[in-house]
């Protein structure tokens, strides 16, 4: 487990009001930003910049995420360009490597990719992909133990296993790699299904904590999980949960510790997140905030990449901002006309949602 200062939380900015449809359109435009490794069955990931009078932002829900859902996502975007993200007080986040369902043999690769794998405070490491088994989640695990002896383990199955597989899994986990493994995030669908498997694994005297992802993101209710004591923390993510303030708020709420994570975004949508991490009053785990090791190509001359196991969170003039995207990057990346449209059709529709 990664401590982490006991930073005083960040001031929050003042509400703005909500810009019209064509201010946010303005300007905006999608680009296509390919990936080292597959990861979440996509080889690259599309987002949409946007351009308010307080910095860049990003919205860019993932393609399976439906109109209702995606007006959270641009509600946070809105929050970054027109409200601005606020000023930093925890100015240094801890951050772990993810690692995709890749073989072993492509482990060290990836590590590397989040800079000096002996500086890595924790990895989160990719189980239950469709069409894989469990032994490939342990001989991925064992590569990764192998590899960055120092730091903490976690799983993340994205609701991938059914109750039975999570128990056979995380029992193996267990028996592997001991206290190391930190947590197991989302092993099972939904908030009910987190519960049950909870109460299995403390009934079998498995001391393995289980973390809220998917139940607390896309939920109507995302303080459902901590009233029926289904996960020892919560994974949170800012533009799912409608932007800095809001998910703060939820951590706030919720009386659990939190990990704050990404959306696989660009350098310029992981500065909400970075925001977030920011502010929290406690942050006593390493943040999933290091994907942009993952992209291959970027909009910005200087990502987002974790040195020495943390990131620092990007500011001008005191206040937190995303970093400037390179306009020949953006014309590089810049999607077809039809992608264009479509892009635009969807923040229409969040808007309206």
């Amino acid at each position: 487990m990664v401590t982490s200062a006991a930073d005083p939380p960040m001031t929050a900015p003042l509400p703005l009001p909500r810009p019209s449809l064509a201010e946010i359109l303005d300007g905006a435009v999608a680009v296509s930003l390919p990936m080292r490794t597959r990861f979440r069955g996509q080889d690259a990931r599309e987002v949409m910049l946007l351009r308010g009078p307080l910095g860049w932002a990003e919205f860019a829900p993932f393609p399976e995420y439906t109109a209702p859902e995606t007006a959270a996502w641009l509600a946070a975007a809105v929050e970054a360009g027109w409200s601005g993200l606020g000023e930093p007080h925890r100015t240094q986040i801890p951050i772990n490597a993810t690692l995709p369902a890749v073989p072993p043999e492509q482990v060290e690769a990836v590590l590397w990719g989040f800079g000096d794998p002996g500086s890595i405070p924790a990895v989160k490491i990719k189980v239950a992909e469709p069409g894989q088994s469990l032994e490939d989640d342990l001989a991925r695990f064992r590569e990764a133990a192998r590899l960055v002896p120092q730091a903490g383990l976690r799983a993340d199955a994205n609701a991938g296993w059914t109750h039975q597989q999570a128990l056979r899994a995380i029992t193996a986990l267990a028996e592997e790699c001991g206290e190391r493994i930190e947590y197991v995030e989302q092993p099972v669908p939904g908030v009910e299904g987190l519960a049950e498997l909870r109460e299995a694994l403390q009934a079998r005297g498995l001391a393995v904590r289980l973390a809220a992802d998917e139940a607390v993101r896309k939920a109507e209710d995302p303080l459902r999980v901590a009233r029926l004591g289904a996960a020892d923390l919560i994974v949170v993510k800012a533009p799912p949960l409608g932007g800095v303030a809001a998910a703060a708020e939820i951590v706030r709420a919720s009386g659990l510790d939190a990990v704050v994570s990404s959306a696989l975004d660009s350098s310029v949508g992981l500065t909400a997140g970075l925001a977030l991490a920011a502010r929290l009053e406690s942050l006593p785990y390493a943040c999933g905030l290091g994907t942009a090791a993952l992209l291959a190509e970027e909009v910005v001359n200087e990502p987002l990449i974790p040195e020495d196991g943390v990131l620092a969170v990007p500011h001008r003039h005191g206040v937190i901002a995303a970093p400037e995207p390179d306009p020949e990057l953006v014309a590089r990346h810049r999607v077809s006309a039809e992608r264009q449209r479509w892009w635009e059709d969807r923040v229409r529709a969040a808007y309206g949602g």
